[in-house]
């Protein structure tokens, strides 16, 4: 093996010299059977020591293609070079200190940014936590003591993650609720604007679901009761749903009829994944409250909870926080990424991830009728697999094409409340020879 190292200075290209996976990522998933429970699934078990650009290297010398972006948190590219600057002065400097104890200039710098950023030009407030679920569950939180109710609407679909709380607002039961009840009380369930599955079809889909959620939440609820909607603009696990146009606006319109908190799930679609900086911005949609992570730190554990100033200065002294949330390292890597994101215009790179990869999966939908529906924007994109000839979903199909998009070194990623998704999330700076050369790799799979 060489000894050059992770960034955008690796060689960008698809290079295997072992099956995959090789002989000592097959030692090391021994290990890993032994040391950690069965619980923490390996999408793909080989185990890597470089990355960077549009490639993953592992430990037996292969380089793979990467469309999944360790599930869009890389979107900036691994070890990019602003995010490790910032870093590696940090780390020299202190490693940590706790916010709410004796606070850092970078935490308020990232709030700021955040502040800036994200939709709306009213004021706002700004504040750190770990991870996406941590930062969804303190967005209901402040909503509840904000609005002095209790209930919270999500959808079918969606996922908001793996805690008490957000593990009850995720619409899956398999694997993420399965034998893990009882869930918290309080969380109510409706319709989602799924063109592809609509059942008088995609053009009816965004009046009709808007009118059954918000029927639904009026009959079974009551508007009144209501502390917060939590959506995702596009649904992340439950498929990369993209909700039919008008759909999103008709529920936001409804929360501020009614003093309701729209929090907008932004923790997969952030940090211009769709090829707008945050997706809510496609139809316009200003929430309440919006949730980041994943994107936003370029792969530190980083998140955050952003909205109206006058929702988050209600909460009381000491309501909020935690030990690591907001780790200065995080902060640091958090501000090389936005750096990034700008100077990079990674907006526009994503916007171009799109008009690559949506005519080319278009065009294979036309050859094999195993592909029931392309869906995405920006560089979240997604095909839905069916038994030809019916909207049946085809798990098993999925699984053949990954067992064979992996096994030619192209990383990719499932979803779907069914199973039978394909998502692709390549890092913004994937050069556009690896990424056709990915969709080469996808329809040879396909055609197999």
């Amino acid at each position: 093996m060489s000894t050059h190292q992770g960034g955008p200075a690796l060689p960008q290209e698809r290079r295997l010299v072992t099956e995959i996976p090789g002989p000592k990522s097959r030692e090391l998933l021994a290990r890993k059977q032994a040391a950690v429970p069965p619980g923490i699934g390996t999408t793909l078990p080989v185990f890597v020591t470089w990355a960077g650009g549009g490639v993953v290297v592992d430990i037996d010398g292969n380089s793979l293609i990467d469309f999944g972006s360790g599930i869009a948190v890389t979107s900036v590219g691994n070890a990019a070079p602003r995010v490790v600057e910032r870093v590696s002065r940090q780390v020299a400097d202190f490693t940590h200190t706790c916010f709410m104890v004796t606070p850092y200039e970078s935490y308020v710098e990232v709030c700021e940014k955040l502040n800036e950023l994200t939709p709306g030009d009213h004021e706002k407030r700004t504040f750190l936590v770990n991870s996406g679920a941590e930062a969804v569950e303190n967005a209901v939180k402040v909503a509840r003591l904000a609005t002095g109710r209790q209930a919270v609407v999500v959808f079918d679909h969606g996922y908001h993650g793996r805690t008490l709380l957000t593990m009850t607002l995720t619409a899956k039961n398999m694997p993420y609720k399965q034998g893990f009840g009882p869930f918290a009380p309080e969380v109510y369930r409706v319709p989602l604007a799924y063109p592809y599955r609509w059942p008088t079809g995609p053009e009816n889909c965004a009046e009709e679901a808007a009118a059954q959620a918000i029927d639904a939440i009026n009959k079974q609820i009551g508007a009144g009761n209501v502390a917060a909607v939590v959506i995702e603009p596009i649904a992340g696990e439950g498929g990369f749903i993209e909700p039919a146009k008008g759909f999103l606006p008709r529920i936001a319109e409804y929360c501020r009829e009614n003093g309701i908190v729209f929090i907008a799930d932004e923790v997969q679609t952030g940090f211009a994944r769709t090829g707008q900086l945050f997706a809510c911005e496609d139809e316009g949609i200003v929430p309440d409250i919006i949730t980041t992570a994943k994107g936003i730190a370029g792969g530190l554990p980083l998140a955050a909870v952003t909205g109206r100033a006058d929702l988050l200065d209600k909460v009381h002294a000491g309501g909020l926080g935690g030990t690591y949330g907001g780790n200065p390292l995080a902060c640091e890597a958090a501000l090389g990424v936005l750096e990034t994101i700008e100077s990079e215009d990674l907006v526009a790179k994503a916007r171009r991830i799109g008009e690559i990869m949506l005519p080319r999966l278009r065009a294979m939908q036309e050859r094999f009728d195993v592909i029931g529906d392309v869906r995405g924007r920006g560089a979240m994109i997604a095909i839905e697999l069916v038994k030809p000839g019916t909207k049946e979903p085809n798990p098993e199909a999925v699984a053949e094409i990954v067992r064979r998009c992996h096994a030619e070194g192209l990383l990719v990623l499932t979803a779907g409340t069914y199973g039978n998704v394909l998502r692709f999330l390549p890092p913004l700076v994937m050069p556009e020879h690896l990424l056709e050369e990915g969709l080469a790799i996808l329809e040879k799979a396909l055609s197999a």
